[in-house]
């Protein structure tokens, strides 16, 4: 998920906990008829009480913090806001968008469902109720002869797939959304295994759907919330499809950093680097480059675990292991040799003296080109001003993410604006009662309780993430080893 989509993540857990799934009726093309920009006070509280009953904390933060709730409404604002931008620009036109959004309502539907009906039954897997018979006659239900007005809406395209031709549906969607969403995942092929399970999985959701179709006709309220609690699953998947497309919007350059800290002269380094090439001055002269790394290095490395400090001493590093630029210069170096210029990376200016080149042994025992080095480094990593919670980073980093975050909220606004978004601020949170707690801690010791909301990641309809890593951090010198 992008980083557009992450803030709205808390909202949306808090309005899908415990909320009841049915079926969304009103649909166009697989899309919800009613206009995703809006959502009302009642709505709200309904969802809000709801979610009260499985998790009441949740409900307490917000009530005890205005800034949370505040930040709460905008994020809501932002997910409408996105979901609404999607449909403007014909995203919803895909067929395979219109599948997955039929998808999203299912699996809401059928496991939610699942929980209202068999809450009282003890543990069971999902759809651990549904026979094997059922499955059966769910598939053997595409074979029965159909009526005249059945066929003829078939072949107008206003009836149901038969069996079959739905699940093909469903399974060429899930495949496409995952190898969109993870290029390692593009030349995959489907086992037979893995088309059982799926096919089993998607006869029951079907199965479970169509009761819960009935249920929710009976049960007013139920359908209430349901109706909301669909729409907000679509548009979080809505949101993580358009949110791809304004990344190229919000991308911060090296000449936007360049010029955020020329214009913040308290952000300038010049001083951290006039006094890192006196240090380096004196090391050329002749000066005991331990004692000096001793007396100057920043580096938290320099110190062993009681405090002692090393000389700047990194033994038996392997190659690779070091940041490009640090790595790079010691081994221009010959041994004894101190690099002629200061080297500087994100973490600040290093004084770099190269003390032996050789080999050593990687944990299997298969020699590895290593080398001993000293270094001396004069750090560059500043706490934000306007965030004193914050640590300390490299000052292209902070400003790097303090543009990245202006521009996100300047496209935003734009997005929320344009879209003509409406989110009351006037809702009632519930109250929370120390009895309610006491027993979501109990619940809670019993074992996890909670499952990742429908949508969310890891959740059922849920957009694939862009890749199959973790975001990359910037590489950081090792902590020094022990002495032996």
């Amino acid at each position: 998920m992008s980083n557009l989509v992450k803030g709205i993540v808390l909202i949306v857990v808090i309005l899908a906990i415990g909320a009841g799934l049915v079926v969304w009726k009103k649909k166009v093309g697989g899309h919800s008829a009613e206009p995703m920009n809006r959502i009302t006070r009642e709505e709200i509280e309904l969802l809000l009480a709801d979610a009260g009953k499985v998790n009441p904390m949740l409900l307490k933060r917000l009530a005890e913090n205005p800034d949370l709730k505040k930040k709460q409404i905008e994020n809501l604002k932002q997910l409408l806001a996105l979901a609404s931008e999607a449909k403007k620009e014909g995203l919803t036109n895909e067929l395979y968008i219109q599948q997955e959004l039929k998808n999203i309502r299912a699996e809401l539907v059928a496991t939610t469902y699942d929980k209202e009906i068999n809450k009282d039954k003890g543990q069971m897997p999902p759809f651990g109720f549904i026979t094997e018979d059922q499955v059966k006659a769910y598939w053997e239900s595409g074979s029965q002869p159909k009526s005249w007005w059945t066929s003829f809406k078939d072949k107008i395209g206003l009836g149901t797939p038969d069996p079959e031709t739905d699940f093909q549906n469903f399974l060429d969607t899930k495949i496409k959304l995952l190898k969109e969403g993870n290029p390692q995942m593009a030349n995959r092929e489907i086992t037979d295994e893995e088309k059982t399970q799926a096919r089993e999985f998607f006869a029951k959701i079907k199965i479970y759907e169509k009761e819960a179709n009935d249920y929710g006709d009976k049960t007013p309220e139920f359908k209430a919330k349901t109706d909301l609690q669909v729409k907000l699953q679509q548009a979080q998947f809505l949101a993580g499809l358009v949110s791809k497309k304004l990344t190229e919007k919000m991308k911060v350059t090296d000449e936007d950093i360049s010029a955020y800290i020329a214009a913040h002269p308290e952000l300038d380094t010049k001083e951290k680097k006039a006094k890192a090439e006196e240090i380096l001055a004196r090391a050329k002269n002749g000066d005991d480059f331990a004692k000096l790394a001793d007396e100057f290095s920043e580096d938290p490395g320099n110190k062993d675990a009681e405090g002692k400090p090393q000389g700047g001493i990194y033994k038996d590093v392997t190659k690779g292991k070091m940041v490009p630029a640090f790595e790079q210069a010691a081994l221009a170096l010959e041994p004894g040799q101190i690099a002629p210029e200061l080297v500087e990376t994100d973490y600040g200016y290093h004084i770099i003296k190269l003390e032996r080149k050789g080999e050593t042994k990687d944990p299997s025992g298969k020699p590895v080109e290593s080398y001993d080095v000293r270094h001396i480094l004069i750090g560059t990593n500043i706490q934000d001003p306007e965030n004193p919670g914050a640590r300390p980073q490299p000052v292209k980093e902070m400003v790097r993410a303090k543009l990245e975050e202006g521009k996100e909220k300047e496209v935003m606004d734009e997005i929320v604006k344009n879209n003509n978004v409406e989110v009351p601020d006037d809702f009632t949170i519930p109250e929370v009662t120390d009895e309610q707690i006491q027993q979501m801690m109990q619940k809670q010791q019993g074992g996890p309780q909670l499952q990742m909301p429908p949508g969310e990641p890891g959740g059922p309809g849920a957009p694939p993430a862009p890749d199959g890593k973790a975001p990359k951090k910037p590489a950081a010198p090792p902590a020094a080893p022990k002495k032996k």
